[in-house]
């Protein structure tokens, strides 16, 4: 491999004086071409056209010291050493005309040399991999004044185990802040946060988050700003918005602003939801409820962060963050005409479907006792279950009966009517036993009807009639209950978290899958063979 550094003329470290006397002297540039330990085999020159005299007498003099390095200059010409703008401009220019091959080079950016705006961009340029480089410092040394001394910097810390160590804590802090410090249990819900923690942090595109009302998108959303405004990656506010509320030209007067007198009752003008979200984030829910003109103007905004506020002919610049929300299919919008397909492509970039609470319900426990904490905050005294009652409502949480079909919301509501009922902070069997019922009669109008879901109807879905006819009435039942659980979940192991719900808490080990795959193949039955019959 060839050794290829990269240096900055220093005006004043590489002068020396222009007689006999600057070969007594330490020259950064020159000093890293009689180093014992490495050879560099080419030199790029950095420097500008007023300092030209010093650079060709700076090449002559490395050329002298090691005639068989490959010596390139190369000239700038920015007005102001200083002005941060014009130097990084330069400089990128610079790393995009190169031609890196790092199969064959090892690069070295020598940062010793230069004003500190060219010292800090050549940093910055490395550190972005414009220049796949590691960083290199020369300083002098007592024992040799001529030669001084040099650093490496690796710029990989990956490879630095303390800070290695930092981020992974900083990542951990990060997951945790975004599941709102509830353990959760779910391994894909996990996996979602976890890459939407790097998300967050790394990206600046838009984030598209799906799932059935309730799941928690709204405040997923709170937290992902909170989590961007803490490391500093947001100055401004966030906006939230719900575009089922927006319609007509309040719709555009919202999101866009007006001028005075736009339309009937615009009494004075207004900046707009986009406007005040301008270096924060803006987030909106319902996105599928917004009208194809608002879509049509909200996709420039986020290509262009420009817009054109309702009534004017002069448009109105806003860089904002977007988050969007939504219940439905968006796909299928875009397919029966109402959501328009450039938008859809634009912010489904990181898009992430929030599993619903039957989905997850081995994360039903840590959520009820997150909700049980809000509302003491709320109330200012503290509220728990007593064991039984506890029991009896994880039971009733877990079976087939509860539907939980507002998600989150119906276990919040849940938890703050027990919790209100609660006397002495305390929800016992007869609180739970009337919230029970409550539920069940919520529910009871999402139930399938009867005839989907007979016995027979069930068997006979996959099984032969003669075969249904020889087996009991009662393993009838119990191998129909079991089918339709199968049916209605999305895996094995969900199938018989919810089967086996009080007898799997007191195993160690338990293997639900294996018990659903043994009871199953009594019946010459499979998992994959119910779920297809289903579809």
């Amino acid at each position: 491999m060839n050794n290829v550094m990269i240096g900055v003329l220093g005006a004043r470290l590489d002068h020396g004086g222009l007689g006999h006397q600057r070969w007594k002297r330490w020259r950064p540039n020159l000093s890293m071409l009689i180093q014992d330990d490495i050879q560099m085999d080419e030199f790029i020159l950095i420097y500008h056209q007023k300092e030209e005299e010093l650079a060709l007498l700076t090449l002559k003099d490395m050329q002298k010291i090691a005639p068989t390095t490959r010596l390139y200059d190369y000239q700038v010409d920015y007005d102001d050493p200083w002005d941060f703008e014009q130097v990084y401009a330069q400089l990128h220019d610079f790393s995009t005309q190169q031609h890196f091959d790092i199969e064959k080079n090892n690069y070295f950016v020598h940062i010793t040399t230069g004003t500190h705006v060219v010292q800090i961009c050549m940093y910055l340029l490395t550190e972005a991999n414009y220049i796949p480089a590691k960083l290199l410092q020369t300083s002098p040394n007592v024992k040799d004044k001529i030669k001084g001394q040099y650093q490496i910097i690796d710029l990989d810390l990956s490879r630095y185990d303390q800070i290695a160590s930092r981020f992974e804590h900083e990542s951990r802090k990060g997951i945790d802040y975004l599941k709102g410090g509830i353990k959760t249990h779910n391994k894909d819900f996990n996996h979602l946060i976890q890459q939407l923690e790097q998300v967050s942090i790394r990206s600046s595109e838009p984030i598209l988050l799906t799932g059935a009302t309730g799941v928690g998108k709204s405040r997923l959303a709170r937290l992902i700003f909170k989590l961007k405004k803490q490391r500093g990656k947001l100055r401004g506010k966030l906006v939230e918005v719900n575009c089922a509320t927006l319609r007509g030209d309040n719709a555009m007067s919202a999101l866009f602003g007006h001028i005075k007198g736009s339309f009937t009752g615009a009494i004075q003008s207004r900046a707009g939801l986009l406007r005040e979200a301008d270096q924060g984030l803006l987030f909106l829910d319902e996105i599928g409820e917004l009208g194809l003109d608002e879509q049509a103007m909200l996709l420039r905004a986020i290509e262009e962060k420009t817009f054109m506020p309702f009534g004017s002919d002069q448009e109105t610049h806003s860089n904002f963050e977007l988050i969007v929300g939504t219940n439905k299919n968006l796909f299928k919008q875009v397919k029966i005409g109402e959501f328009r397909e450039d938008l859809l492509a634009r912010i489904n970039l990181w898009t992430y479907t929030m599993p619903s609470l039957k989905e997850r319900i081995e994360d039903l426990a840590p959520n009820i006792d997150h909700e049980l904490e809000l509302y003491t905050c709320k109330a200012g005294y503290k509220v728990n279950f007593n064991k039984g009652a506890k029991e009896k409502y994880l039971a009733f949480a877990h079976s087939e009966q509860a539907l939980w079909k507002a998600n989150f919301r119906d276990l919040n509501s849940s938890i703050t009517r027990m919790a209100t009922l609660a006397s002495g902070g305390r929800i016992n069997e007869t609180i739970v036993t009337l919230e029970i019922q409550r539920l069940k009669s919520d529910w009871q109008y999402y139930q399938p009807s009867n005839h989907i879901n007979s016995t027979k109807t069930i068997l006979c879905s996959v099984l032969d009639k003669e075969t249904v006819e020889q087996i009991d009435t009662f393993d009838q039942i119990q191998l129909a209950e079991v089918i339709r659980i199968c049916r209605n979940s999305p895996t094995m192991a969900n199938a018989g978290r919810k089967l086996f719900n009080i007898s799997r808490t007191i195993k160690t080990n338990p293997n639900d899958s294996h018990r659903i795959r043994q009871y199953l193949k009594k019946y010459n039955l499979c998992f994959k063979q119910l779920n297809a019959s289903n579809e």
